[in-house]
C-alpha cells in the first residue's frame, strides 16, 4: 500500500474486545473500517446487563489482569481517562464454607461503571453496526459480500475478519478452509450466569470467591465493584453474579433458565453456609461459548483469500489475550496490506 494507493476496505465481524482493538488499531494506521455486531450492544462477554429497575450486572468477564507490557501501556491510560479502576476487594477460595484467603493475589481490574465501559470507548469513532448478524461471506470479484440471514447484503469488502467464537468463526469462514479447520479444532466451554439481587447486604466478609467442589466456580458482589451505579439508583440492593462450573455446565447445558436459576441459588446458600433470603430480583443467562482451550497463535490470516479470525480462543483466554489477538490481527494485516 503505498501513498497514492487507496487503502482497501475491512469489515470486522464482532464487537468485543478483540474485535474493537482490530479495527481501532486499523483505523489509526489509516485503513477504512466497518465493525458489525450482532447484539444490540458492545462488548460480547464483555457486556454488561441493565434491568428496568436500574441494576446493572457484569454477568460475564468479571475482571482483568495485567501481564503483558503492550496491554499494561493500555490500562494505565484507561486508568487516566477513568474508564477502569483496580478492584482491591476481599476475594477468597470458598470450599464447603470454608474461606481462604489466597498468600498472593494479582492486580485486579475492572471497566467503570460496567465492563462494557472499555469496549464502548474503544468504539468511540469507529463505524460500528449494531445488530447486523452476518450469516455468511459470498467471494466476488476482489473482495467478499457480507450476507445477513435476510435482505440486501451488507456491503462488500477487501478483508474479513472474525472475531466470532471459535464455532461461529469456523462456520463464516468456511470458504477458507484450512482456516476454518484450525478454528474447529479449538474446544469453547459454555457457562450459566445467573444474576442475583437482594433488599438486603448478605452477611459475607468478601466480595468475590473461587468456589470449589461445588456446581458454582465463581460467585462476586457485583455492586461492591468500583464505579457501579447499583447503590445510587437502587440504594441498598446487594447484587450477586453466579458463575457455574465447566462440568456443571456441561451437564445442564440445554436446561430451562428457571431451573438453572433455582438450582444455582441453592448452590449459592449451600457453598456460603448461608440462610436463604429472597431475592428481589434473580435471573439466569447462558454462554454457549464462554471458556475456550486457545490456539497457541496469537491471529490467523490467509492473505491469499484477505480472510483472518482472532478472539481470546487465540493465544489467551482472558480479557489481555483478547486484546492482544486483536492487535496481532491489525499488525498482521496491515504488514500485509503494505507489501
Amino acid at each position: 500500500m503505498t501513498k497514492n494507493d487507496a487503502a482497501p476496505s475491512v469489515a470486522i465481524i464482532g464487537a468485543g474486545m478483540a474485535g474493537l482493538v482490530c479495527a481501532r488499531t486499523l483505523q489509526s494506521r489509516g485503513v477504512p473500517v466497518k465493525v458489525f455486531e450482532k447484539s444490540r450492544g458492545l462488548g460480547g462477554r464483555m457486556s454488561t446487563r441493565r434491568t428496568p429497575e436500574g441494576l446493572h450486572f457484569d454477568h460475564g468477564a468479571q475482571y482483568f489482569t495485567v501481564r503483558n507490557e503492550r496491554f499494561a501501556r493500555e490500562v494505565r491510560q484507561w486508568e487516566k481517562d477513568g474508564t477502569v479502576a483496580e478492584w482491591s476487594g476481599r476475594i477468597v477460595t470458598l470450599t464447603r464454607g470454608v474461606v481462604d484467603d489466597p498468600s498472593d493475589a494479582p492486580r485486579r481490574y475492572v471497566g467503570t461503571p460496567g465492563m462494557h465501559s472499555i469496549c464502548k470507548q474503544l468504539a468511540a469513532g469507529l463505524d460500528v453496526q449494531l445488530l447486523a448478524r452476518v450469516e455468511s461471506l459470498e467471494a466476488s470479484e476482489n473482495g467478499w459480500r457480507l450476507h445477513p440471514d435476510s435482505g440486501a447484503p451488507l456491503g462488500k469488502f477487501d478483508r474479513v475478519i472474525c472475531t466470532a467464537p471459535a464455532p461461529q468463526s469456523a462456520k463464516l469462514l468456511e470458504p477458507a478452509p484450512r482456516l476454518s479447520q484450525t478454528i474447529r479444532e479449538v474446544p469453547m466451554n459454555g457457562c450459566w450466569a445467573v444474576m442475583v439481587a437482594f433488599d438486603q447486604t448478605l452477611p459475607l466478609d468478601f466480595h468475590g470467591a473461587f468456589v470449589h467442589e461445588s456446581p458454582l466456580s465463581w460467585i462476586a458482589r457485583n455492586s461492591a465493584k468500583p464505579g457501579r451505579a447499583n447503590q445510587r439508583s437502587t440504594p441498598g440492593k446487594d447484587c450477586w453474579v453466579l458463575h457455574s462450573s465447566v462440568e456443571w455446565t456441561q451437564q445442564h447445558l440445554e436446561a430451562r433458565a428457571d431451573d438453572v436459576r433455582t438450582a444455582l441459588l441453592d448452590s449459592f446458600w449451600q457453598a456460603t453456609r448461608t440462610t436463604p433470603k429472597e431475592a428481589s430480583f434473580s435471573t439466569a443467562h447462558r454462554w454457549l461459548y464462554a471458556i475456550p482451550q486457545p490456539l497457541e497463535q496469537r491471529c490467523l490470516f490467509d492473505p491469499g483469500l484477505g480472510l483472518g479470525a482472532c478472539g481470546d480462543w487465540c493465544g489467551g483466554p482472558r480479557v489481555e489475550g483478547a486484546f492482544l489477538s486483536g492487535y496481532a490481527m491489525a499488525d498482521r494485516l496491515h504488514a500485509e496490506l503494505r507489501r
